[in-house]
C-alpha cells in the first residue's frame, strides 16, 4: 500500500499514464498529473481519481524545458509536502525510416522522452536524497531493447533511458533511492488503435501470448516496482511484454 505517499506522474492525461496515476492512487498515493498540451485529458483524470476518493491535481510543464520542470517539482513538493515517488512517462514519437528522418523530428523525441526524463529525474533527486526515500522509475519501450525499423530516434530515447535508469541507481543507493524502468511491449493504447488489421496481425505472431497488452499490465508493473515490497530492487528493467523479447 502507498498511503501517504506522493507520486508524480508525468504524461498522466491519457493512456499508459493515466492507468499508472489511477493505480497509485487506489493504493493511496496523493498524485500530481503532469500534461503538456492536453488540459482536459488531466482534468479527466484527476476528476476520476478524486471520484474514487483520491487526491490529486493537474500540472502544466514542458518536461524538455528544466526551468519549467524545477518550478513543477518546487510547487508539488509546496502542495503536498514531498514527492516519493516519479513516474517519468511522458513520450512522443516521430516515425520516420532513418534516410527521411529530419533533425528535428529527431531532436523533438529525444528532448522530451530522454532529456525531460532527465531533467525531472536531476530536480526530484535532491528532495528525494533530503528525505532519504525515493521511487523512481522510467516508462522505456520494447524497442529501446531490441530497436525498431522507422524509429530510429524513438528507440534511442528509450534505449538512453535505460542507461538513465542504471547509472541514476547507482548514485542513489545509498540514499535509499530505487530507480527502475518499465518496458512496455505492444499495448492497446490510442497509438496501437489506428494500425491496420494487416499490421496487428504481423505484431502478433512476433509475440508469443499472442495478444496486446492492456495499459494496467504496466501500471501493476509500475506499481509494484513503487511499493515497500521491491524495496531491494533497483537498476532493473522490467519487461512487460508477452514474450516479444526475451
Amino acid at each position: 500500500m502507498l498511503e501517504g505517499r506522493v507520486a508524480l506522474i508525468t504524461g498522466a492525461g491519457k493512456g499508459i499514464g493515466k492507468e499508472i496515476a489511477m493505480e497509485l492512487s487506489k493504493l493511496g498515493a496523493k498524485c500530481v498529473i503532469n500534461y503538456a498540451s492536453s488540459l482536459a485529458g488531466a482534468e479527466e483524470t484527476v476528476n476520476e481519481i478524486k471520484k474514487s476518493g483520491g487526491d490529486a491535481y493537474a500540472y502544466q510543464c514542458d518536461v524538455s524545458d528544466y526551468t519549467q520542470v524545477e518550478k513543477m517539482i518546487k510547487d508539488a513538493i509546496e502542495h503536498y509536502g514531498k514527492i516519493d515517488i516519479l513516474v517519468n512517462n511522458s513520450g512522443i514519437t516521430k516515425d520516420n525510416l532513418l534516410l527521411k528522418m529530419t533533425e528535428a523530428d529527431f531532436d523533438a523525441v529525444i528532448n522530451i522522452n530522454l532529456k525531460g526524463a532527465f531533467h525531472c529525474i536531476k530536480a526530484v533527486t535532491k528532495p528525494m536524497m533530503k528525505q532519504r526515500y525515493g521511487r523512481i522509475i522510467n516508462i522505456t519501450s520494447i524497442v529501446g531493447v531490441i530497436g525498431n525499423a522507422g524509429q530510429a530516434n524513438y528507440a534511442a530515447s528509450k534505449a538512453g533511458l535505460i542507461g538513465l535508469t542504471k547509472s541514476a541507481a547507482r548514485e542513489l543507493a545509498t540514499r535509499n533511492i530505487t530507480v527502475n524502468a518499465v518496458a512496455p511491449g505492444f499495448i492497446q493504447t490510442d497509438m496501437t488503435e489506428v494500425l491496420s488489421d494487416t499490421v496487428k496481425e504481423q505484431l502478433l505472431e512476433q509475440i508469443p501470448m499472442k495478444k496486446l497488452g492492456e495499459t494496467a499490465d504496466i501500471a501493476n508493473a509500475v506499481c509494484f516496482l513503487a511499493d515497500e515490497r521491491a524495496a531491494y530492487i533497483t537498476g532493473q528493467v522490467l519487461n512487460v511484454n508477452g514474450g516479444m523479447a526475451m
